[in-house]
């Protein structure tokens, strides 16, 4: 459905996109994952057509976005981080115009954007003015433009910033709805948001992809151990003896407590934290010594794009470096 080939963005002497490849399939919901600044807006800029490359090229259901901009287009609904609402107008005014400017017209045009309304549940607010809706109905407004002209590809910048809670989760409710016919991409810098909501996650670090995967496959990438977190009222000496006869702990970091009580972190490389603790356990329970604690401190999203940014950053730092 699109492919992204050597993408490259300069702004002067500022890169802001470096050499991105990625392909994406036709269907689900994709994330496209960075901190401020990563070079995700430029992308999807890039990707719509709004915004030209320095190099590269973008590839829209097998339309040239540079070469073949109309054809690509009519593949794509595009909702930036500041949707291009006309304030003064209605949803169904606005959307009317949106539907004329890409072509539909009569009883089609019509028909879309009772569809559309009717998709992002903006019905109750169709005819009040757009100025006096909420930050979340000027979203689901935004959205609904997006879709005018049944584009197979939705993409959306930031769509729930600024946005209350309740706001939030029912833009992201209305996202997975629309994965669930349309190819959707949404950028975010919200770690636990593109989590919950995405199929795939992409992400991007100082204008580099860093990784491409599902969200569970990201977690069992992590470079770093899980661990445990063992709280007892045994001798360390025991505690050191329990653990050496259990192959899957890595290292043992022991601490002292008020009350004679220590604390135990156990560092493991076993993929499957659960089983380890379940030996530990057992450990104890075989010598008749007390666990007053043991907690599981499994990694999650963050810390995997934590590792993967400060990677990339020392990766460009130590090309920098070269002669």
């Amino acid at each position: 459905m699109i492919t992204v080939s050597n993408l490259t963005k300069w702004y002067g002497d500022h890169l802001a996109v470096e050499d991105l490849s990625f392909e994406i399939g036709e269907g689900h919901v994709y994330g496209f994952l960075g901190p401020n600044g990563a070079g995700k807006s430029t992308t999807m800029n890039i990707m719509t057509g709004c915004l030209s490359a320095t190099s590269g090229q973008v590839l829209i259901d097998g339309h040239d976005i540079f070469e073949e901009p109309e054809e690509a287009k009519r593949q794509i609904g595009y909702l930036p981080e500041q949707p291009p609402l006309y304030m003064s107008e209605s949803p169904r005014e606005y959307l009317r115009f949106v539907g004329e400017a890409k072509g539909l017209r009569g009883a089609e045009l019509e028909s879309q954007i009772d569809a559309v309304i009717r998709q992002t549940g903006i019905q109750d607010v169709a005819h009040r003015r757009i100025s006096a809706l909420s930050k979340g109905y000027k979203q689901r407004v935004g959205i609904a433009q997006a879709l005018m002209g049944d584009p197979k590809v939705i993409i959306l910048d930031e769509p729930t910033v600024g946005l209350d809670p309740l706001q939030i989760i029912e833009i992201r409710d209305l996202i997975r709805e629309l994965g669930k016919g349309h190819t959707v991409i949404f950028s975010s810098h919200i770690l636990s948001e593109v989590q919950t909501i995405c199929d795939e996650i992409l992400m991007i670090a100082h204008g580099r992809l860093v990784a491409f995967d599902t969200p569970e496959a990201l977690e069992k990438a992590l470079l770093t151990p899980n661990e445990l977190l063992l709280t007892t009222d045994v001798e360390s000496k025991a505690v050191q003896d329990i653990l050496a006869d259990i192959p899957e702990v890595s290292q043992v970091h022991i601490s002292s407590l008020p009350g004679g009580r220590i604390s135990v972190q156990v560092r493991t490389g076993s993929g499957d934290l659960y089983e380890t603790a379940r030996a530990v356990f057992r450990g104890f329970a075989k010598k008749g010594l007390d666990l007053l604690e043991l907690r599981l401190q499994k990694a999650d999203l963050e810390d995997v794009f934590i590792e993967l940014s400060e990677g990339s950053e020392k990766t460009k730092e130590s090309e920098a470096d070269e002669p």
